[in-house]
């Protein structure tokens, strides 16, 4: 944890071990720095001692590896190496950046992307579902209950992502509560910007097969992550994520068929790449792909002033977005953001996504507690 008063005037003249008495969420290295530091922190205060008060409902999941996952890793009693190294998933396959040793994107190796959970089939979705979806999900107890998955296997930390597919699932559902999107059909076109980890882990959009039946999901990925080797690449997503049994029946194409019996159609799921921001390709995209509703996970939107043309285009456009970030704080900062360029407030207001990852966030800058895609919003 760095000192909130660094850089004001006088070195550091130690670790910032002392916290602000009211809200909890920063600390200093000394009295003076925190003294010096009052000017810009009292308006902010107030809204982190809220956010802090809250951190029991952030932390709340179903799963039986719940407190090693957010009390454990912001206490630094546990990491996200060790939970993954006792599950034998630290830098495997689609695992591999799910912590800070992992390989970055620059320098990975696109040719061994994996298509596995690196698990067995009790434990992660590699099939259709048993049976279709009664009612809408709201909740990780909803979707394994359906899914027939016991609260111990850890997928969600790779189902979560970015839309990944929960938050395209979530997402959508929120866009058509507010009646900003028609309902869902047979098609669905998605324009997901920004996406870096997801790269690496495109198989587990197959599951979309499964929360989206006898639609014809298309997904745009456009962000300047994206290798320039990937631009432009298409992906058909035929099956899902395939579990590490080498007999099971994912492996198969009957076994894997993402048929809907009850509309007797399949569903399909396609994405393409494009590397660069959004305002920049949007002409090119839109020959193929006009968006039903546009998704930014983990998006900072604060943090980078990119964001701004692209919030302007994503006004004129008229269609839904939705966006996430890692914490109250941050999702505050961009509404204010948002509104201050469109001029009007949010459509979807600011809320807590009950399908963000259930595993805390490592070496927070403040001590706020942080998941990503943990706070939902839109226009």
């Amino acid at each position: 944890m760095e000192c909130a008063g660094r850089g004001r005037g006088s070195r550091c003249i130690g670790s910032a071990t002392r916290r602000c008495g009211r809200c909890g969420a920063v600390a200093y290295c000394s009295v003076s720095h925190q003294v010096s530091h009052w000017s810009d922190h009292k308006e902010e205060c107030g809204r982190f001692e809220l956010q802090m008060n809250r951190v029991d409902a952030l932390n709340d999941f179903p799963f039986t590896f719940t407190p090693e996952a957010t009390v454990g890793i912001v206490k630094q009693q546990e990491s996200r190496c060790s939970f993954l190294s006792k599950r034998g998933l630290h830098r495997v396959g689609m695992w591999t950046c799910e912590c800070t040793c992992g390989d970055s994107l620059d320098s990975f190796d696109y040719s061994r992307l994996s298509d596995r959970w690196n698990l067995s089939s009790t434990l992660c979705p590699c099939r259709g579902p048993v049976s279709r979806m009664s009612k809408c999900l709201t909740s990780w107890k909803d979707y394994y209950q359906w899914r027939c998955i016991p609260l111990h296997s850890p997928v969600a930390l790779l189902l979560h992502w970015y839309f990944k597919p929960f938050m395209v699932y979530h997402a959508t559902q929120l866009a058509a509560t507010g009646n900003l999107i028609a309902e869902i059909t047979n098609k669905l076109c998605i324009h997901y910007l920004g996406p870096k980890k997801e790269l690496l882990q495109l198989a587990v959009f197959g599951e979309l097969h499964a929360l989206f039946p006898s639609v014809q999901v298309h997904i745009e990925l456009v962000g300047p992550a994206i290798p320039e080797s990937r631009d432009g690449e298409s992906i058909d997503l035929c099956s899902y994520a395939h579990c590490i049994e080498t007999d099971c029946m994912c492996k198969s194409s009957s076994g894997n068929m993402c048929w809907d019996v009850c509309s007797e159609r399949t569903s399909a799921v396609t994405l393409k790449l494009h590397k660069g921001l959004y305002h920049e390709r949007y002409r090119d995209i839109v020959k193929d792909s006009i968006p039903h509703i546009v998704i930014a996970p983990n998006a900072g939107i604060a943090a980078y002033s990119s964001w701004l043309p692209t919030i302007e285009l994503i006004k004129e456009l008229n269609v839904p977005a939705v966006f996430s970030d890692y914490c109250e704080e941050a999702s505050h900062l961009a509404s204010c953001c948002i509104s201050a360029i469109t001029g009007r407030p949010m459509t979807i207001p600011i809320q807590l996504n009950p399908f963000r990852q259930p595993m805390a966030v490592e070496d927070s800058a403040l001590f706020l507690p942080c998941y990503a895609n943990c706070f939902l919003f839109g226009i």
